[in-house]
């Protein structure tokens, strides 16, 4: 068992089936209503589809056919569900309660970060740059390199390719060998389009030294930049699930990534977030978003 410290609570971290799961009952001590946020959190039908989308990614056992009753109840009035109802019904991983004075209810670390994002965008980015300096620590003992951009670039990227795999892949019947790599690289356009404000492309042709030495728009991201596009591509994971259109997911995306960019960057002092490469070029590597689209 470890222990980190984010806005002066502290949270426990068990290893749970030789990876770490985080006590999201820490997680809500310091926030008002707190005893009651975890099950709030799961009244919300994005909250169902994520977990849901987690699950058959990483459980071979989970109930998929109970999961489908409990989403389509998700988000009613009437709709009440707990760690335990969940886990019970669909023989869920991700999440577990335990007794005891260490126990509560505990997630994957995966989840927790997501649970984080609900709290606050600020509280995740520090749940995990706390989580860094604990792996940093695990690391050095054990001489183990642990990559915080590297995970934070990977933390949602499985959900997202897997929901454009099985909803809108199977809608191209004519596609030619090769030809899905397009789909893939596109739907990446969108997010880059909603964090940073251009295309890969168009990046490029600005960047021309950057590209010359091999680094691409998010290699040069920082760590801000990648909380926002990982949160991103968990949720664009479960818009791509709901059939919404590419323009309406892009609308959608780009204002929520504007107000959690706003949001984080007041705190941007506090954090040592730039990426060790982005002195190098004395082009500014992210261009500022552009306004919400006006309705």
């Amino acid at each position: 068992m470890s222990k980190i410290v984010v806005k002066g609570t502290n949270i426990t971290i068990v290893e749970h089936n030789e990876t770490d799961y985080i006590s999201l009952t820490d997680m809500t001590k310091s926030v008002d209503n707190g005893d009651r946020l975890v099950e709030n959190w799961l009244r919300n039908k994005n909250t169902i589809e994520f977990l849901g989308l987690w699950e058959v990614l990483y459980n071979p056992n989970f109930n998929t056919l109970e999961f489908e009753g409990i989403k389509n109840s998700a988000g009613t009035n009437r709709f009440l569900m707990s760690v335990n109802q969940w886990t019970t019904k669909t023989n869920a991983i991700g999440m577990m309660t335990k007794p005891g004075r260490y126990g509560g209810t505990l997630a994957h670390k995966d989840i927790a970060f997501e649970f984080g994002a609900w709290i606050s965008p600020e509280f995740k980015l520090l749940l995990i740059k706390e989580f860094q300096r604990l792996k940093d620590e695990e690391s050095k003992s054990k001489n183990v390199e642990w990559d915080y951009r590297r995970f934070l670039s990977k933390a949602n990227y499985r959900l997202h390719t897997d929901a454009i795999k099985e909803n809108i892949i199977p809608n191209y019947t004519h596609l030619k060998s090769g030809q899905e790599s397009f789909i893939y690289a596109n739907e990446a356009e969108i997010l880059n389009v909603a964090v940073f404000g251009t295309t890969s492309k168009q990046w490029r042709d600005e960047n021309k030294e950057a590209n010359k030495d091999g680094l691409n728009i998010r290699d040069l991201a920082n760590t801000i930049q990648l909380t926002v596009l990982s949160n991103l591509e968990s949720y664009n994971s479960i818009l791509i699930s709901k059939g919404v259109t590419p323009q309406d997911r892009l609308n959608e995306l780009k204002n929520i990534a504007i107000g959690q960019l706003k949001s984080l960057s007041k705190e941007n002092h506090q954090f040592s977030i730039e990426s060790p490469n982005s002195h190098k070029y004395t082009k500014e590597v992210i261009k500022e978003l552009p306004p919400p689209d006006k309705k």
